[in-house]
């Protein structure tokens, strides 16, 4: 099973600067899709019928959106969908706010053998310093921790069953973990938003480094398990200036899943296109091939 997560920068955009030419040579069987901002008519218009594709968009007008793609002739369909975390986790205020839609759309994966699982294509927020925009941030990751948590607890409620429920939650965080995620560390570190211990201590609480996993964690930080210590690889980089030629990125995008599937990831790969200019978006596709079921 070959999963697939980017961050397109724009679906529409993505398609015009050569994505689906990337597509048309990735043999991925399933796809997470961060910052579509499009309609689910015009980015399934886009995919074609090869590709069975939902989307939630954001309730704010050109922001955010996700998507969950899965080949059609590959062994895996996409089942129930939820869109956005659960209404009891927004219990204290109200409801979810418009800014934290269209960032987190979770589906029932069937495949082969009856094998299920749960998969997330999740676009945390970016946040600014001294703004708003970083209290909705830390709210946001409050709230996906929780989620975390739950979709743990019933990954270990499952195992040994004949139908266990292990998650994938694949997506761009907006937060790097270590130094060993950004090129520039000091001038970033706790003076930029994705780069602030507070953040940080959010991933640290949810992900293990191996495979294995861990007594006291819930989930598996797979790129950087099958990565090792190690820079990078890295994920994004800035549209300006030489960040790119320079390999002066950060590493934003993960594959987050419960220790029984971290525990069946085989490789990882990141895609880096072969030129500044060849890019079709400011993220890298990040593929993490998993023996599932063994």
């Amino acid at each position: 099973m070959k999963v697939t997560t980017v961050n397109v920068n724009g679906v529409r955009a993505a398609f015009r600067k050569g994505f689906g030419d990337w597509l048309e040579n990735d043999d991925s069987d399933l796809l997470c899709l961060q910052e579509v901002r499009a309609t689910p008519q015009d980015t399934q218009d886009l995919f074609g019928p090869a590709w069975d594709v939902h989307v939630w968009p954001c309730r704010v007008k050109g922001r955010a959106g996700v998507a969950l793609g899965a080949r059609r002739d590959s062994d895996w369909e996409i089942g129930q969908l939820t869109e956005g975390l659960p209404p009891d986790l927004y219990a204290e205020v109200g409801g979810e706010p418009d800014v934290d839609s269209g960032r987190w759309l979770e589906a029932a994966i069937h495949g082969p053998q009856g094998t299920t699982f749960t998969l997330v294509s999740a676009y945390l927020h970016s946040g600014e310093l001294r703004t708003e925009k970083q209290e909705q941030k830390i709210a946001y990751l409050h709230r996906v921790g929780e989620r975390v948590q739950q979709l743990s607890a019933r990954a270990m409620a499952g195992a040994g069953s004949d139908t266990p429920q292990e998650a994938l939650i694949c997506g761009d965080f907006n937060i790097v973990r270590t130094a060993r995620d950004i090129k520039n560390w000091k001038p970033n570190h706790n003076k930029t938003s994705g780069v602030m211990d507070e953040e940080i201590a959010f991933l640290d609480a949810w992900m293990a480094d191996t495979l294995s996993g861990s007594k006291r964690l819930p989930c598996v930080d797979v790129g950087r398990a099958l990565a090792g210590d190690t820079d990078g690889p890295y994920t994004w980089w800035s549209w300006r200036g030489k960040a790119y030629d320079n390999n002066a990125g950060w590493r934003l995008d993960y594959h987050m899943a419960t220790p029984g599937l971290a525990g069946q990831a085989q490789s990882a790969a990141v895609y880096r296109a072969p030129a500044y200019d060849a890019r079709f978006t400011d993220h890298a596709p990040v593929t993490v091939t998993y023996d599932f079921p063994a």
